[in-house]
């Protein structure tokens, strides 16, 4: 799950746990977060737009998905006006903090490990916020050396 550290780090994260993930305005994306998400599964906190732009840690899902408050406030930047009330079209879940590792994982290292090549996330055009990740790949990122303390 992708975040702007300039925007929301995953120390905002770590301050005030748990958070909603909102904001996302994408078809697919709501797709995983309404049916392919589920309470207690793990997500990698990924900071884009960043030096360098990687893996930061890892989040919780606490949350089942409910409608984002944002698509109906004027005064956010989220704010979709149309989106009713009745039939919200974006929705979200709540993480919690776990872990920050002691450095962030570049988008270049990941690149370079075997077995991460069809990782969502290192592949050209991808651009999505919140992206699967299968059990192997997860097991590949969390035993990267010298991330974990």
């Amino acid at each position: 799950m992708k975040s702007e550290p300039d925007v929301y780090s995953i120390d905002d994260l770590a301050a005030k746990s748990p958070a909603m993930w909102e904001g996302c305005r994408n078809y697919t994306v709501r797709i995983f977060f309404r049916d392919q998400m589920a309470i207690g599964d793990l997500a990698f906190f990924y900071s884009s737009n960043a030096d360098p732009s990687g893996i930061a840690g890892v989040m919780q899902i606490v949350s089942e998905a409910y409608p984002d408050p944002t698509q109906f406030d004027p005064n956010s930047h989220y704010f979709d006006p149309k989106s009713p009330v009745e039939a919200p079209r974006w929705v979200l879940r709540d993480v919690a903090f776990l872990e920050k590792f002691k450095r962030v994982i570049p988008l270049a290292e990941l690149k370079e490990h075997p077995g991460l090549q069809e990782m969502m996330v290192v592949k050209k055009g991808q651009r999505l916020s919140v992206m699967p990740v299968t059990p192997e790949e997860w097991g590949i990122v969390m035993a990267i050396p010298g991330i974990r303390g």
